[in-house]
Parts: C-alpha cells; sequence; structure tokens
C-alpha cells in the first residue's frame, strides 16, 4: 500500500495500528511490533486500544517509543452513558475510560478519542455530555462515528428481531451537531461518520455515502449559522486565572 501512494508522490508515513486492540498483547511481543515499522519515512507511529488495555507498563514502552518517534494513540470512549457502556458490551466503564486518558495526557501523547452518536439507549443529553467530558479531558482529537450493526452478532440479532431501533440520519445530523456546539473548539475533528464495511453489516449510514453524509453536516451547520465551540463557554466556567487565560484565548 505503501508502495501505491510512493507512486502518486507521498513522501512521509503515518503507520496507524487501527483495527482491534493494539495494546492487547505482551510487552516484548508489542515491542517487536512497534519497532518493525520504524523507517525514515515513517514521522509517527498511530496507536490505536482501549481503555482497560492501557497500563503502565505499555505506556513505559511508548514512552521508550516516543523517543525515536512520535506516537499518538486512540482509544474508545463512544459515549459518557455508563449504562449504555453496558448494554454494548464495551467491557469498560465511564470512570475506566476518564482514569486510562488522565494517564495517557500525563504522559504526553497526543489522544484522539473516538464517541458514537446514536446509540438506541442515548438521547441528546448524553452527546452533549459526551462533548463535556472530552473538552474536560483535553484529549486532542476525536473521531465521531455512526452506528453500524453487522450480522451475526448479538446487537445484529436484536435489530434484526425488532428489539432495537436506529434514528433517522436526520437525528444523527442533530446530534452531530449538538456535539460539536458543545465541544472545546481546540479539539481536532478527524472524522464526522463511520465507514461501515461492505461485508457483513446489515445497517450502515442510512445506506448513504459518507461524503454526502458529511455534505449534509456541513451544509446544516451553514444553515443554522453554528459551529464547533459555540456554546462551549456557556458551561465551561473556570475560575481560576490560570483557566482565565484559557478562556481568553478561545474568544
Amino acid at each position: 500500500m505503501k508502495k501505491r501512494y510512493i507512486n502518486k508522490g507521498a513522501k512521509k508515513f503515518i503507520a496507524y495500528f487501527q483495527n482491534f486492540s493494539n495494546t492487547y498483547a505482551p510487552i516484548e511481543r508489542l515491542k517487536d511490533i512497534y519497532y518493525q515499522v520504524i523507517e525514515k519515512d515513517i514521522v509517527q507511529i498511530s496507536i490505536s486500544t482501549r481503555p482497560d488495555c492501557i497500563s503502565d507498563e505499555i505506556l513505559d514502552l511508548l514512552e521508550e517509543l516516543k523517543e525515536k518517534i512520535d506516537v499518538s494513540i486512540e482509544m474508545g470512549l463512544q459515549t459518557a452513558n455508563y449504562h449504555t457502556l453496558t448494554k454494548m458490551n464495551r467491557g469498560h466503564t465511564l470512570a475506566e475510560y476518564i482514569n486510562a486518558t488522565m494517564k495517557v495526557k500525563n504522559r504526553g501523547f497526543e489522544l484522539v478519542s473516538h464517541v458514537i452518536l446514536n446509540f438506541p439507549n442515548d438521547n441528546i443529553l448524553d452527546v452533549i455530555e459526551t462533548a463535556k467530558i472530552l473538552s474536560v479531558l483535553g484529549v486532542d482529537g476525536v473521531k465521531i462515528h455512526s452506528l453500524y450493526i453487522v450480522k451475526n452478532t448479538i446487537l445484529g440479532k436484536m435489530f434484526e428481531e425488532g428489539k432495537i431501533k436506529i434514528g433517522s440520519l436526520e437525528d444523527y445530523v442533530e446530534r452531530t451537531i449538538r456535539f460539536l456546539e458543545y465541544l472545546s473548539p481546540k479539539i481536532v475533528i478527524h472524522r464526522l461518520v463511520a465507514d461501515p464495511p461492505r461485508k457483513g453489516t446489515i445497517f450502515g449510514n442510512w445506506g448513504k455515502p459518507k461524503i454526502q453524509i458529511i455534505n449534509l453536516i456541513e451544509r446544516k451547520l451553514a444553515e443554522k449559522e453554528t459551529y464547533q465551540g459555540k456554546n462551549f463557554l456557556s458551561w465551561y466556567t473556570p475560575k481560576t486565572e490560570k483557566f482565565k487565560n484559557i478562556q481568553n484565548d478561545l474568544h
């Protein structure tokens, strides 16, 4: 794949450990894998994982790696609603996500979090609370996903039996806009909608191309004359002089 982009003129690359939990292995195995991708044209290693797969030992390894190459960590919160986290069998709680995030940020790593804005059990208040938590924790970026459902899974069976219903595309767009309005304007948006796999998906993106949904979100933002961070300062009211300076920077 790298050769394909070299042929298009690319000279620098990010090694992306994306699928599954890429810190879930013995330390020596992880070290071997990470160090294999360090080459002169690789400028960053991006490692996707879960809150329950981050330990001090792993962070020690990543700090060692960071001395040789830039390291970015991606980690899923998905929702601030801890009841939904349990129902979706996420395997971690809200508190565990917060704990892992604080550990990662205290080590000085860039952190990108993933969220899903249209869980069947979540409402608009859950969406707003998720934006607030990411903002307070100071994550560097966020990838916003729409929920998609794969066959031969528990969720897939529930969907096929009519036990869960997915909201409309219009509802997803509204949730995304509200999420952005309450999110810190300093957080980089890496993604606005999911990219479901073609094989095995029984529901994904309302049958629409990804770019069509992105365009719809951008158009609605313009129509509403709203933007990321519009409502951020309405709830983020720091009291100390340190945070007043941050507040002034945001104006």
